[in-house]
């Protein structure tokens, strides 16, 4: 069932979701949140968009054109209403495409920031796929996989541009593989925990494009408290801005 809900406390926004689908959750707000953003910046890139939380929350962040590419038709549709209910279609262009095909679209080395919460886990014999087409193809990598991913990050970055993801900490090791082999410098890693006391579970990670070497590890982010509650440092990402 499609419903409208608020998109936490950034400026009263709304996002149009349905349960039929996966609806936004953490991940979608810990990236952009994450990502550097500076005045400089002339044009961002959502892979994978979903219906469109990431994009909705960068505008609170920079006033860049931000463009998000969103494979699934019915996903699409959602995320189109969403920037249309935040009247946002001024700053955010959505395409209905999958990523693969972006050079139909724009010129390569034509971003400064580009983005991703892409599918998790790898699709093969064994994978305990999901009950529906759409949610396969949101958490499996059955159109895209990582590689593919770094491959079209990389060609479509700026240089010096900035590429940040937030995927599964258990496949870290391959992730820094992948930047290196596409001349994406790994600059800034932050571990999130489900609570204390528990293996991190998510990482945040950006890259800059023929960047200089010289990592650094942010402080972990504890997304919960014993009770469940989110932690006083979610909590200030949920914090109305602007």
């Amino acid at each position: 069932m499609k419903v409208i809900n608020d998109l936490l406390n950034y400026k009263g926004m709304k996002i149009v979701q349905d349960d039929k689908y996966f609806n936004f959750s953490l991940d979608s707000v810990l990236l952009p949140n994450f990502v550097t953003i500076n005045t400089r910046i002339n044009k961002v890139l959502d892979l994978g968009t979903g219906n469109a939380p990431i994009p909705l929350i960068l505008t609170t962040r920079t006033e860049a054109p931000i463009y998000g590419i969103e494979l699934q038709k019915e996903i699409y549709d959602l995320a189109v209403e969403s920037v249309k209910l935040n009247k946002l279609e001024n700053q955010i262009t959505l395409i209905n495409d999958n990523m693969k095909n972006l050079d139909k679209y724009f010129e390569i080395n034509s971003f400064d920031v580009i983005v991703s919460n892409p599918p998790y886990f790898r699709l093969d014999e064994n994978s305990n796929v999901n009950d529906t087409p759409q949610k396969t193809i949101a958490r499996h990598e059955k159109e895209i996989t990582l590689e593919e991913l770094v491959i079209i990050a990389k060609k479509y970055l700026n240089n010096n541009g900035v590429f940040a993801m937030v995927h599964r900490t258990d496949r870290l090791i391959e992730i820094i593989d992948l930047f290196k082999k596409n001349n994406i410098e790994p600059k800034r890693i932050q571990l999130i925990y489900p609570k204390e006391n528990t293996n991190s579970n998510m990482v945040l990670i950006e890259g800059r494009k023929n960047g200089n070497p010289g990592l650094k590890i942010l402080p972990p982010i504890i997304a919960h408290n014993e009770n469940g509650d989110y932690t006083e440092v979610v909590k200030d990402m949920f914090k109305e801005r602007g």
